[in-house]
């Protein structure tokens, strides 16, 4: 039996691994690169493997960075079955929708922008002048039905007439549609037939509502093999759902091979229980200045972490009830998938939410926001408030709105409670927002560059890494230790460089067999 890596690998996004045995091929996960438009467009599209060859599909969980190019595979003659979490297979229906319309909507957008400029340029050539803002306006009436709506048609027409370079979406959401209908979600801690003399167990990873460990068993020659699978480990001690799984069942205790995140290999994240002070101390700052809070924040998981963090501090007598705004129609869909798991919840939410009647993302001054126009109209709102809205990395999404209208007023404070992968917008404005603070905001505030247009980033920048869903350094050690998995060997995947290798290091030194693969890469199970 083998694992072949093809995605994470010396990475953060793309989470996928081959796993092969005599009869047959499973693969763990099916995530999107994200980053940089171009070079992911072109890591996105390639798969490495006949889609048609592939048995089943174990999933998880449902983060679009682990099941974003599902719907590719769909698309490419797989037919075999999705394995997932019952609360992963809910949650999906809504994210892969939403990833395959973001892919249609871009590639809309690139479509127009490609036609519209190739008909200003056709009219600079003939006027010999730059073309007026009143041409402006005709052609961008020519090639829109209305404020919002792109006329689709009259741009593909305009594509085919003049010979242009048309740009496809990755996948559509019929393709979306067509992997939905393949899922199948169970329970924790149930065996599931995925192949020939092959089972997997999902044991609960503590990272997001209905993430999950795939312990894999085969027999192969007459021996038994295991392979673990963490996916995203959570952190302990979270509000909402359950810690980690540290006890394993005993036939699942004698690992050969843990498949293992390393997201924050060498770093430490703030203690949990110090999460309400600072955040406390953000809002009533922001409050004071007369601002406002925009977090980017991933629909799926950290919007609803903070809905009930924030629930809890509006409690208390002293923390300034600015109205919440969720803005993300994902964000408002997923919120209903947690109020539908109850059962993953962990004891602390039972006791401060539950039993006394109250929905924990819910209360009069959360409001969750619907339509394009109430979200434009947010974007003009000038009294104090805070915006909650995806992405998480500033990469897509309402949240850039937000930002176009508030990063350049010093009164406001961007806030980033997620990991924020290199080359995204999310982590260049995290960067250039920390180094201006060290600086004591002197001199000219940094720029940044998005929507084709420089924007000033005076607004307040401030990370609160305690947030992150992802187990830091001694988390992921502590799950080494202190559960009871006897582990041969461990492959690191799901961590830049620098991170995964510096962790290879740390568990080499606790007596660890490790290897760190790199793309294409196979490590026999044995």
């Amino acid at each position: 039996m083998y694992v072949t890596f093809y995605g994470a690998v010396r990475e953060v996004t793309g989470s996928m691994h081959l796993l092969t045995t005599d009869h047959d091929r499973i693969i763990l996960d099916a995530g999107l690169f994200q980053g940089r438009r171009k070079e992911t467009g072109e890591k996105n599209r390639v798969i490495p493997f006949d889609p048609n060859m592939l048995t089943n599909i174990v999933l998880s969980h449902a983060h679009i960075d682990h099941s974003g190019r599902i719907p590719l595979l769909t698309k490419h003659n797989f037919s075999g079955r999705i394995v997932c979490t019952r609360a992963t297979a809910a949650a999906s229906e809504y994210l892969l929708l939403d990833s395959a319309h973001i892919q249609e909507s871009d590639a809309n957008y690139l479509n127009y922008k490609t036609v519209r400029s190739a008909l200003s340029k056709r009219h600079n050539s003939k006027g010999g002048s730059k073309i007026s803002n009143r041409k402006k306006r005709e052609l961008t009436k020519i090639l829109k039905k209305n404020r919002h709506d792109l006329n689709t048609d009259m741009i593909d027409e305009l594509i085919q007439t003049h010979h242009l370079e048309k740009i496809e979406p990755l996948y559509r959401i019929v393709d979306a549609d067509q992997a939905l209908e393949l899922f199948d979600g169970y329970p924790y801690r149930h065996p599931v037939a995925i192949g020939k003399d092959m089972t997997c167990t999902f044991y609960d990873a503590g990272h997001i509502l209905g993430s999950a460990f795939a312990l894999i068993r085969t027999r192969q020659n007459g021996r038994e093999f295991r392979v673990c699978y963490t996916g995203d480990i959570g952190r302990f001690d979270k509000p909402i759902i359950k810690d980690p799984t540290m006890v394993f069942s005993e036939e699942d205790r004698q690992i050969d091979l843990l498949i293992m995140e390393s997201t924050y290999g060498d770093r430490l994240h703030e203690p949990v229980q110090d999460l309400k002070p600072q955040l406390k101390k953000i809002i009533v700052e922001t409050h004071e200045r007369g601002g406002s809070v925009i977090i980017p924040a991933f629909a799926y998981g950290r919007t609803q972490e903070l809905l009930y963090t924030l629930h809890e501090l509006y409690d208390e007598p002293d923390v300034p009830r600015m109205p919440i705004y969720v803005d993300s129609p994902l964000a408002t869909k997923i919120t209903r998938v947690f109020g539908e798991h109850p059962e993953v919840y962990d004891q602390e939410t039972h006791d401060a939410f539950l039993k006394k009647g109250k929905n924990p993302f819910s209360m009069d001054k959360i409001h969750f926001v619907g339509s394009v126009e109430e979200s434009i109209a947010l974007n003009h709102e000038t009294k104090p408030h805070i915006v909650l809205s995806a992405s998480g990395m500033c990469e897509a999404g309402r949240i850039l709105h937000h930002l176009r209208y508030k990063i350049h007023n010093e009164k406001n404070t961007v806030l980033m409670v997620g990991y924020q992968a290199q080359n995204t917008l999310g982590r260049r404005i995290l960067d250039l927002g920390l180094k201006y603070a060290e600086s004591g905001r002197k001199g000219a505030a940094p720029v940044v560059r998005f929507f084709n247009k420089e924007y000033p980033l005076n607004a307040h920048v401030v990370k609160l890494g305690g947030f992150s869903a992802h187990a830091d350094k001694n988390e992921m050690l502590r799950f080494l230790k202190e559960s009871n998995l006897k582990i041969k060997k461990i492959a690191l995947v799901h961590g830049e460089e620098d991170q995964i290798l510096s962790f290879a290091d740390s568990l080499k030194k606790e007596g660890y067999s490790v290897v760190v693969p790199r793309y294409g890469e196979s490590v026999e199970v044995k």
